[in-house]
């Protein structure tokens, strides 16, 4: 990205594009190598990082907090309703990935096609001034050397150089036009202005911003300890307190407090921070988001309610929230990045809340998170090096669709099969608050129970 002034975008009203939009490889290969050179003297340039830690310092509190309600309403559903519930939700959600796979394919196809016309483009007009300014080199040395031609030829010859001189110069003057544009922009150009839209894309470089991480980890501790305090059926509180006690509920209360708060703030902090950037004229993509109330509310229903699905199924939540995030105009890549974030968060929230529930037993929540923290870097690293090289970005979208549809069969197959070891038996809603017995504490009764939820 140059800092140069962003462009009202007529394509999505209420957004704001870069200068970028329309250029050819040629033109965005040179940019690179301005950029990695320093720049051109007069503009500056920047990257940014696939991770949006503004997006996920708002949404990850406003999900966890679902999946602190999920983890409740879990506790009261039979296993047969929450399990045929997440059925529902994962197939749906498959439905309407795969119908946005399909459509940001057809653009990334188009896009292609245009990058490569764009490109031959350029070739055909470099090799079109390259050959002029030979012809016309030629040209000068022919008539420079013919003393003895007569009038004519070299009236013709002279003609000849002028039209060729023309067409070069209109080459020249297409091929520059943009150069053009930004020189007039420099001289338009508010130092004061142009000095803040470079303090916002430097912030915006950095690859590892150390106090967004810093407030991430600290979500995630806070949240932590608030749990081990509160304690549940599978893990007594540190503290020594149950559900029957009234320290139990307000810990409860505190989770909530705590990661709404946390969203408040820094929603609050998002909004802010657009709105000084469009002052300044800030060069936005046309998928980044612009936040004021209307999106913040709307991100955060829909935030969390994928939380609640998170806590309510056992799963981090990404396969409710990515398809949201891709309906909502962000970035495949950046979306699946910024979600795979949250769900490091959400999931390891999710899984001590399970295990201090009695719900799930901890070497299943070790064991889980080994194979996924290699199947994700695994498949994170070929799909990455997949898209370099053809740019198409819909493939993760498609990857999606089809790991939900996957979770879906899976969902069907285990609900079948415990409702047939059940003798297609349908139990009722589960008491709140169970406080473990004498003879309930033994760990392998306790084991034992976690593991007739999920006997495959």
């Amino acid at each position: 990205m140059r800092d140069t002034k962003g462009e009202p975008s007529e394509e999505h009203p209420g957004t704001i594009r870069s200068y970028e939009k329309n250029k050819g490889p040629v033109a965005i290969e040179a940019d690179r190598a301005a950029y990695l050179s320093g720049g051109d003297g007069k503009r500056k340039f920047y990257t940014r990082p696939v991770i949006d830690y503004d997006m996920a310092l708002f949404l990850a509190p406003t999900e966890m907090a679902g999946a602190v309600l999920g983890v409740i309403i879990q506790r009261l559903f039979p296993d047969w309703l929450f399990v045929s519930f997440a059925a529902i939700v994962l197939a749906l959600t498959s439905y309407k990935t795969f119908g946005k796979f399909k459509s940001s394919y057809k653009k990334d196809k188009e896009k292609r096609e245009t990058m490569l016309r764009l490109s031959l483009a350029e070739s055909q007009r470099d090799s079109s001034i390259q050959k002029d300014t030979e012809h016309e080199a030629n040209t000068k040395t022919g008539n420079d050397s013919g003393i003895n031609g007569n009038c004519s030829e070299t009236g013709t010859n002279g003609v000849t150089s002028a039209i060729k001189t023309i067409e070069l110069s209109s080459i020249v003057k297409d091929c520059e036009t943009d150069h053009s544009n930004m020189e007039s922009d420099d001289a338009e150009e508010d130092p004061i202005e142009l000095e803040k839209r470079r303090h916002f894309l430097q912030d915006d470089s950095r690859q590892y911003p150390k106090e967004k991480i810093a407030y991430l980890i600290l979500l995630w501790v806070g949240l932590t300890v608030i749990t081990f305090l509160k304690g549940g059926k599978g893990v007594d509180s540190v503290i020594g307190i149950t559900c029957e006690d009234a320290a139990y509920y307000a810990l409860v209360a505190a989770q909530f407090l705590w990661t709404l708060g946390f969203a408040t703030v820094f929603g609050i902090k998002n909004m802010k921070r657009t709105q000084a950037k469009m002052a300044v004229n800030y060069p936005f993509l046309e998928t980044d988001v612009l936040w004021d109330a209307k999106k913040m509310l709307s991100y955060s229903f829909f935030t969390f309610f994928a939380g609640i699905i998170a806590g309510l199924i056992g799963i981090g939540g990404g396969m409710v929230l990515g398809p949201l995030m891709l309906v909502m105009g962000v970035h495949p890549s950046v979306s699946t990045a910024t979600t795979a974030s949250m769900v490091l968060l959400t999931s390891s929230s999710v899984a001590v809340m399970f295990v201090m529930s009695g719900l799930v037993p901890w070497e299943y929540a070790v064991y889980f998170f080994a194979i996924c923290l290699v199947g994700a870097y695994i498949g994170k690293t070929r799909i990455d090096s997949y898209i370099k090289r053809t740019g198409m970005a819909s493939i993760l979208i498609g990857c999606l669709a089809a790991i939900i549809g996957l979770a879906t069969v899976g969902c069907l197959v285990i609900l079948f099969l415990n409702l047939d070891n059940s003798g297609w038996c349908l139990d009722g809603f589960k008491p709140f608050c169970v406080v473990k017995k004498e003879q309930d504490a033994c760990p392998t009764r306790l084991l034992s129970e976690a593991k007739d939820m999920f006997p495959y």
